[in-house]
């Protein structure tokens, strides 16, 4: 018991030794990063470059880490990133032996106070021109200094939005020295691309690459070469969100713009329709119109709404040619031969078109023998009444000849013989009236079966142009699909 007593008292003894030993050292590694500082800085000038040799070249070293992309502004071709923007050179004035300051090779002091390569984003597009956020650097003991400075950068971006929403895009950030020609400062890449294993996923772009390429560039202003470093943003755009608030929309109104083909004439609704998916693919166009510029580059999206729309004008003005001839009366001429045999004789055994007005549960053929009987009926009553009235007048002609020859023989004058020949002018007034209605009932039926022609010619186009404009509408939407892929 007593001896476990001593090791945990000879424990706690070296813990408390250790601190001390510790604390002490870091006291005397604040005092000596306070006279490295003095000492460092006493005589030194931020204003000029920190290069012993006038005609010698200070090497900036630069690193760019994409942390996020906040807005892809393509009305205005503005792109706005969050970056980590790393830069690393050598001041010939800054450096200490390590081993007279106890070991402290490294010190972390406000950027302002050291010499910084005023390296800028060239194709900015930000009306703010503040200064960088003013972020300690590293300084180490052989002069290095590294210093690390998140920005929010709003660069200008040509966007070519040709196949919206299947477009990809690439955005350059070119950063180089404003006034440093290449003989003063020379900007080297730190890697041959972009540092991208901290970016934070897009909800509506993806990621495909940030290579970095350098370029020495000599300007009509002056004959120094300027280096630059451009590094290219390469954008997939995730057309889901696209796909599902505009595209599927506009194909499935486009759809309904044949099935006005498909509504009865007589129903006043053809043209309504097709004005109606009008007015709702313009409501689309606008809202497309809104979200890209007003560049020459027409997109993938509004040429298939500018295509349909102009289907639709298409098909609604074939509707009202259609229903002009739907409604031709008794009037109009007959239907031409070349039309009798191609549209009503062809065309409707292609598209199931039958008589107009039949009833579409019960079968053709039994509508035709009921038609059959009932127009057999009718010319049956018809030579009935025909016979029977011949008849009556043919007894009417025996009985005035007998009448006639009794009054010839005996010379008998009465009131029989005038109600007889009365009976029979009657008859003969009787069967002109029905003669004459016949004949109207005739012209009636030919001029009704004029307009059931015409009738059915038109049928027989809606469902023709109600195929052809479905087809159109198919393959148009395979081809949007089709330049996606």
């Amino acid at each position: 018991m007593k001896r476990y007593s001593l090791s945990s008292f000879s424990v706690s003894l070296w813990l408390l030794f250790t601190a001390v030993i510790l604390q002490a050292v870091e006291s005397a590694k604040g005092k000596y990063a306070h006279m490295l500082f003095n000492e460092l800085f006493e005589n030194y000038s931020n204003a000029l470059r920190p290069v012993e040799d006038t005609d010698k070249v200070l090497n900036v070293t630069l690193q760019i880490t994409l942390s996020q992309i906040k807005d892809m502004d393509e009305r205005n071709q503005i792109l706005s990133a969050y970056l980590w923007i790393r830069q690393s050179w050598y001041d010939a004035y800054l450096k200490w032996d390590k081993d007279k300051y106890d070991g402290l090779d490294s010190i972390r002091i406000p950027s302002n106070l050291v010499w910084r390569p005023d390296i800028v984003l060239y194709n900015k597009a930000d009306d703010d021109f503040s200064e960088p956020v003013n972020t300690n650097v590293v300084l180490r003991y052989d002069g290095k200094i590294t210093w690390d400075a998140p920005a929010i950068t709003k660069s200008s971006c040509v966007v070519d939005v040709s196949y919206f929403p299947f477009d990809s895009q690439q955005c350059n950030l070119t950063f180089g020295s404003w006034t440093y020609n290449g003989n003063q400062v020379d900007i080297i890449n730190s890697l041959d691309s972009g540092d991208l294993s901290d970016f934070v996923e897009d909800v509506e772009w993806e990621i495909h690459g940030m290579p970095a390429v350098k370029n020495v560039i000599t300007y009509g202003c002056c004959s120094e070469p300027y280096p630059d470093v451009t590094f290219t943003l390469i954008l997939k755009r995730k057309s889901s969100f696209y796909i599902f608030n505009l595209l599927l929309p506009c194909i499935l109104i486009s759809f309904l713009a044949p099935l006005g083909f498909y509504l009865p004439a007589d129903s006043g609704e053809k043209v309504s329709l097709g004005v109606t998916v009008l007015l709702a693919l313009t409501v689309f166009q606008l809202m497309v119109a809104e979200i890209m510029p007003p560049s020459e580059n027409v997109p993938l999206i509004g040429k298939y709404y500018i295509a349909t729309m102009t289907m639709i004008t298409a098909s609604t003005a074939l509707t009202i040619i259609i229903m002009n001839l739907h409604h031709c009366g008794s009037e109009a001429k007959p239907v031409p031969q070349w039309a009798r045999v191609v549209i009503l004789d062809y065309m409707s055994k292609i598209f199931f078109v039958y008589d107009v007005g039949e009833n579409c549960t019960s079968p053709k053929r039994e509508q035709e023998e009921h038609k059959l009987e009932g127009d057999d009926g009718c010319q049956r009553r018809h030579k009935e009444v025909r016979s029977h009235l011949s008849n009556r007048n043919d007894d009417c002609d025996l009985k005035e000849k007998l009448n006639g020859n009794l009054n010839k023989s005996y010379g008998v004058h009465g009131e029989n013989v005038r109600e007889t020949v009365n009976c029979c002018s009657c008859y003969k007034m009787l069967i002109k009236n029905i003669e004459y209605i016949a004949n109207c009932v005739r012209d009636h039926k030919a001029n009704r079966a004029k307009g059931i022609e015409w009738k059915k010619v038109a049928k027989v186009m809606d469902r023709f142009f109600m195929w052809i404009f479905f087809i159109m509408v198919f393959f148009m939407s395979v081809l949007i699909i089709g330049k996606a892929a």
